[in-house]
């Protein structure tokens, strides 16, 4: 088992805590270089998908896992990015110019979100952000002009000054190095008063208050932020498709999003990406499956909605911290194994917060 000593504040503040650390994510590194080379068109095409969501779910996981504020229609900054993209890439905009815009936008509508969050928190900020959901939609089918409406939008390939990410190798690098960055930034921003602030407001608004946390500045802000990363997944997205259309954007793929960050372990960096690689990867087990179970089972249009449900109900039930919290009590009862004591896991008793400002 391994122990830290610590003596500075700085090693607590450390983005790699160890050399273990450093050793598994520079493998992991030089494995997602070499991926290309290492298989095959099919699943490359897979991962590209799982560093996209990925970014997203990082921008949902800052919000719901590290601020507390639940979204009900982040679909509709997916959304704001995709189009965005589309419109300023086929207006001839530098892929980098068009990139960045997209995630301004998506800022930008992320601040108009993030204004009820003010007055409104659980599940009526559930509610707000849900019909700002249905009203992108709905904009994005009547703003024919713009969108292209429901016959959709077709895209270019990103191109800058010459250069052109027109083949599948060469877009999977934009994703991997955009994947990259905005990890490091989350990690920093964590690290950094204001992630801290951020988690203060999660645990107590009433306490992080009384610390003189601006709560309306800090809330907009993790909603800006959000939308941003959302924004910016969006755009590689749209350019993975190669064409969008509203329907892309319901209510569906909102609960995707939320399925994500659950599976994965909410309030986990790690869980992101967990949550990603099982969005992508269920799909795919539950087609194989279909061969193998009864057909009046397995051809049941409902089936993938219904294996998503039972599996959200079970890790909310059984497993509330995701696949990453399932890992950690792994790693934990191997690192002090023989001495595993019974009941070390076990939930503890929850008592109810009051945040009621007198």
């Amino acid at each position: 088992m391994r122990f830290l000593f610590k003596t500075t504040y700085l090693q607590d503040i450390r983005l790699v805590k160890h050399g273990g650390q450093a050793f598994w994510y520079g493998l992991l590194v030089v494995a997602l270089f070499a991926s290309p080379w290492l298989l095959p068109e099919y699943w490359l095409a897979q991962l590209t998908f799982v560093l996209i969501y990925a970014v997203v779910g990082l921008g949902l996981m800052l919000l719901s896992g590290y601020t507390g504020l639940f979204s009900l229609g982040h679909a509709a900054f997916l959304g704001v990015g995709a189009y965005t993209e589309a419109a300023l890439g086929n207006a001839g905009w530098p892929f980098p110019l068009s990139f960045a815009a997209s995630a301004l936008v998506a800022a930008a509508a992320g601040v108009v979100v993030g204004l009820p969050a003010l007055r409104v928190k659980g599940i009526y900020l559930a509610i707000a952000t849900l019909a700002f959901g249905f009203i992108v939609v709905e904009v994005f089918a009547r703003w024919e002009s713009v969108t292209g409406g429901n016959a959709g939008k077709h895209l270019k390939a990103p191109s800058a000054f010459g250069w052109s990410a027109d083949d599948d190798v060469s877009f999977y690098f934009v994703c991997l190095v955009v994947a990259i960055g905005a990890t490091l930034a989350i990690l920093n921003l964590l690290r950094s008063p204001t992630g801290r602030a951020f988690v203060a407001i999660r645990d107590s608004e009433v306490s992080a208050q009384s610390m003189g946390i601006h709560l309306a500045r800090y809330k907009t802000l993790s909603f800006a932020i959000s939308a941003a990363l959302a924004g910016v997944g969006g755009a590689l997205y749209a350019h993975k498709l190669k064409f969008i259309s509203p329907d892309q954007f319901d209510i569906i793929q909102s609960i995707d999003l939320i399925l994500m960050i659950v599976v994965g372990g909410i309030g986990s960096v790690h869980g992101a990406f967990l949550g990603a690689i099982f969005l992508i990867t269920m799909p795919q087990v539950i087609a194989l499956a279909k061969d193998v179970l009864p057909p009046v089972i397995g051809q049941a249009p409902g089936l993938q909605g219904a294996v998503y449900g039972f599996v959200l109900i079970g890790f909310v039930l059984f497993e509330p911290l995701g696949i990453y919290g399932r890992w950690l009590k792994l790693r934990t009862y191997l690192q002090i194994f023989p001495f595993y004591r019974r009941g070390m896991f076990k939930r503890q008793k929850t008592f109810l917060k009051s945040d009621r400002l007198k």
